[in-house]
């Protein structure tokens, strides 16, 4: 079975009504980037951004997968599929998708301040005092700006070993997530999937760009692979 990598960003949660954080006017959710997705803005002010986060966890439980998520599970009665994403929401997982490498942490975890290898679950508000075993302050687990990423490294390999790569709803132009499509095989086909791809079909081999929103691009996607 061939393996099939994909890697996602905001644009395949857009259709679920999930905010991309970002706004036009460079302000995420009316704050300074610098102000919710820094330490240095976690140390000056901790509740405003774990309240951030307590939002951002809040509407995961009123929002559901679309059918660019459904689609890529259907594709896992075909290939192997392994899905790499930059987003911190649960869609993937919830629609079914066996293997989920997240890069850029996720809502539902948190960890503790004072050791990043202790992870715990986590669906409810975080506030100031719930503390970790070691009696540190307990923070979202969301790779931060300026932070290490630490599951790059096994991005890398599972894109290495990808037969087919696959790329939705991110601009491949956030590092380091963009230069997974560096590690492909020689030869290896290339889809690509943005309803305004900043891209072209020169800028890599074996490159086909389907311009369209997820869900629909998606739909193509089996189109092309399958039928």
């Amino acid at each position: 079975m061939k393996k099939l990598v994909v890697l996602t960003g905001a644009g395949i949660s857009a259709e679920s009504g999930i905010n991309t954080f970002r706004d036009a006017d460079g302000l995420w959710e009316g704050h300074d980037v610098m102000e919710v997705a820094t330490p240095q803005g976690f140390g000056a002010n901790p509740a405003l951004v774990l309240e951030f986060y307590n939002q951002r966890r809040r509407e995961l439980s009123t929002v559901k997968p679309n059918k660019a998520h459904l689609n890529l599970v259907e594709l896992e009665n075909h290939f192997d599929v392994e899905i790499i994403t930059q987003n911190v929401d649960n869609l993937h997982e919830k629609a079914g998708s066996k293997n989920v490498t997240h890069l850029h942490g996720e809502l539902l975890k948190v960890r503790s301040s004072a050791d990043e290898s202790l992870i715990l679950d986590w669906n409810k508000d975080l506030v100031l005092g719930d503390l970790c075993t070691k009696n540190s302050q307990l923070r979202p687990h969301i790779v931060w700006f300026g932070e290490m990423v630490p599951m790059l490294d096994k991005a890398i390999e599972i894109t290495k070993e990808a037969d087919i790569l696959v790329i939705i709803g991110t601009s491949m132009q956030v590092y380091p997530a963009a230069s997974l499509v560096d590690y492909i095989k020689p030869k290896t086909p290339i889809y690509f999937i943005d309803p305004k791809p900043q891209i072209s079909e020169n800028d890599f081999n074996d490159l086909t760009i389907i311009k369209n929103v997820a869900s629909l691009g998606t739909h193509k996607l089996i189109e092309l692979l399958i039928k």
